[in-house]
């Protein structure tokens, strides 16, 4: 992976760490193990993607040996809506399946270019058959929702697009980070580490 440069705010204006109110979340509290030499594959949108989306998930991932790769339509630097900049590994058309045990499809608003995407479509539904864990965090659930994954599926997702959610068969169930099987979803950026740990646990089963 090639981070070009990182200007993280050290606040972002809406960013919140862990769950607030009484919003309910994934509570983790697992001991988590090594996950080394799993391969786990990070989908950013080639703009405007959510910067603590993709970190801390991925901070997550790599303190556990996991093996990350990142993805987008374009292999121009990403900036993310707080400042972050990232270039990608390899474009989303050249990815399989078969070669990742787990993708995670980050959110923030540029990720909406993935919601009626086939090419993100196929590789959500791949991986999903060949039984290995499938994610989302943000707005980037209603990419799953609309590639049939989620229907009849426990699933969270941003305020913004419950209803969208709901729209395609999701029962949507307000959490924070939600696990159905091998679907893992998530709300937001307050939710990010929760997630990756998430994505952790479900790679040692």
């Amino acid at each position: 992976m090639r981070i070009i440069k990182l200007f993280l705010v050290a606040v972002c204006s809406s960013m919140v760490i862990g769950c607030v109110g009484n919003e309910k979340c994934y509570q983790g509290g697992e001991k988590m193990a090594s996950i080394a030499g799993k391969k786990i594959l990070f989908i950013i949108a080639s703009n405007n993607f959510r910067d603590e989306e993709f970190f801390e998930p991925k901070q997550v991932v790599d303190a556990k040996g996991g093996v990350a790769t990142i993805a987008s339509s374009s292999q121009h630097i990403s900036k993310g809506v707080c400042g972050a900049t990232v270039k990608p590994d390899i474009l989303l058309s050249e990815a399989k399946a078969a070669d990742y045990d787990a993708i995670v499809f980050v959110g923030g608003a540029g990720s909406s270019e993935y919601w009626n995407d086939p090419v993100a479509h196929r590789i959500a539904k791949e991986t999903f058959a060949l039984g290995r864990v499938v994610s989302a965090i943000c707005i980037a659930p209603i990419t799953l929702a609309n590639a049939g994954l989620l229907n009849g599926k426990k699933a969270t997702v941003f305020s913004s697009e419950i209803e969208r959610l709901k729209s395609k068969g999701a029962l949507y169930t307000g959490a924070g980070v939600e696990i159905d099987g091998k679907i893992i979803t998530a709300n937001g950026p307050q939710s990010a580490t929760l997630f990756g740990e998430a994505i952790v646990a479900a790679l040692q089963r």
